[in-house]
């Protein structure tokens, strides 16, 4: 008698289902930002538009970045159904929190990709303080616009994650709170973090993956989440990182801030109290740091830094 294909537990159903297990996470983010870039490169009306100079005065593609922020958003869909089950309390709030912090960060950087400056006036603002001082004068950048929506995505993201916990453990709404509030600094500012981090080629991605893969170590059940956003970022970073060290693409704002969510995200997720606060902390002061502080300098100066940072890269 043939076997009903229809029954449950049978080989035929299951292999129907996307694999969302860190790997096959990892797999489709590495597809989905390489089906993005490479598809990209075959628009011949887009590809003046996406053109850009980079430092050392090559022309590279900001392809890269809008398949890095594809990616990003293709590993946030799928962290929905994690080892705790599609039916655990809360779960799908994760993949929207993720959904919401990638696609947010992504389109923020986009617009600002896009207008390439031009409504930043005559004396372009730099950093944070010089584009709240922009607004302070009257006048919207792109980077207040940023702030603005990455801000906004970070805030709801954060709450989510911060709700999802009190699902699965009773809690008090003033622990709730400041989850929520950790959570979403996680989020923002390691979009902002990997944006700044966006001046050399690799740099940024070589970052993503160095904060995203000890969280691939946490076995627990609980960590899942985070250790699927993470797989996300590995197979995202992997996929970008070939073109970009080759200076054929860069991540610019779009890739950078939505990668930077993603890791944010993946933090955010994680059941650890300490891992969150220390991440909210570190990215908080890197961004602080930032306003005064050149990290391309700091780099040069420190020798693991500055091999770390020119491994694979074009020679000059």
């Amino acid at each position: 008698m043939k076997p009903d294909s229809r029954a449950p537990g049978r080989v035929g159903a299951l292999t129907t289902a996307p694999d969302r297990s860190p790997g096959g996470v990892a797999l489709g983010a590495l597809g989905a930002t390489l089906s993005c870039s490479t598809g990209l490169r075959s628009f011949e009306r887009l590809r003046g538009r996406l053109e850009r100079t980079n430092f050392r005065g090559r022309t590279v593609s900001l392809r890269g970045g809008i398949g890095v922020a594809v990616g990003a958003v293709a590993a946030g869909a799928r962290v929905g159904s994690c080892a705790a089950g599609p039916s655990a309390p809360g779960s799908s709030r994760v993949a929207v929190a993720a959904l919401v912090a990638t696609m947010s960060a992504g389109a923020a950087g986009l617009v600002d990709d896009m207008d390439a400056g031009a409504h930043d006036g005559g004396a372009p603002a730099k950093g944070l303080a010089g584009h709240l001082g922009a607004l302070a004068r009257g006048r919207v950048t792109t980077g207040v616009i940023k702030i603005a929506v990455i801000g906004s995505g970070a805030l709801v993201s954060g709450v989510l994650l911060a709700r999802h916990r009190s699902a699965v453990g009773a809690r008090g709404p003033c622990a709730t709170a400041i989850d929520a509030a950790t959570s979403a600094v996680d989020v923002a500012a390691w979009a902002n973090v990997l944006n700044l981090l966006d001046l050399r080629p690799g740099r940024a991605l070589k970052a993503a993956a160095a904060l995203s893969a000890p969280l691939l170590a946490d076995r627990r059940p609980s960590a899942e989440a985070a250790r699927i956003l993470a797989a996300g970022v590995l197979g995202t970073a992997v996929a970008a990182l070939p073109e970009d060290l080759m200076e054929d693409t860069m991540l610019g704002d779009t890739g950078s801030n939505a990668l930077g969510a993603l890791v944010g995200a993946a933090l955010a997720a994680h059941p650890g109290r300490a891992v969150r606060t220390a991440a909210a902390l570190a990215g908080t002061a890197l961004i602080l740091t930032s306003e005064r502080v050149s990290f391309t300098r700091v780099i040069a100066r420190t020798p693991a830094l500055a091999l770390l940072d020119s491994l694979g890269r074009r020679p000059s």
